[in-house]
């Protein structure tokens, strides 16, 4: 616990804006066919509007997210948390586009155009944001909502 005073929303803003672009890696939680609830780790490209995730199209991720584009992100650790509500539309490899498939492997470390196992990518389109640190944060912590940042 920390007695730092909440952290006012340019502040939350600026901080998670820098996450989203930094980081490298998150959880992604999804529903929606028989296989029930998944929990996967990650990584992702922010273009600054919408997260770029792939996984093997046969996984219990990538079935889930064909089944219903409904997905939770989360970043940061549990004491410096962002939180994201959003819907995730198939992307092929041959609509990607070789500029952001490149960007995509030089951000995250990995190409899966180049794999034997077909992958999927998924565009999310957040819908809401939330971000905080410790208790005393828990109010205000809506950054984005509706799809638009607050502020």
């Amino acid at each position: 616990m920390t007695d730092a005073p909440p952290r006012g929303l340019e502040e939350r803003l600026r901080d998670t804006r820098a996450r989203l672009e930094s980081d490298v890696d998150l959880w992604v939680a999804t529903s929606g066919s028989e296989d029930g609830v998944h929990l996967i780790p990650l990584s992702y490209l922010w273009d600054g509007t919408a997260f770029l995730i792939s996984t093997p199209r046969a996984s219990v991720t990538g079935r889930n997210l064909l089944a219903d584009g409904r997905v939770r992100l989360s970043l940061g650790p549990t004491r410096d948390v962002v939180i994201v509500v959003g819907t995730a539309e198939p992307v092929d490899i041959a609509d990607l586009g070789p500029k952001t498939g490149d960007t995509f492997a030089t951000k995250t470390g990995f190409d899966p155009r180049e794999l034997d196992e077909p992958y999927q990518y998924f565009l999310i389109r957040p819908q809401r944001i939330q971000a905080w640190r410790e208790a005393n944060e828990l109010r205000g912590r809506d950054l984005m909502r509706d799809g638009h940042w607050l502020g």
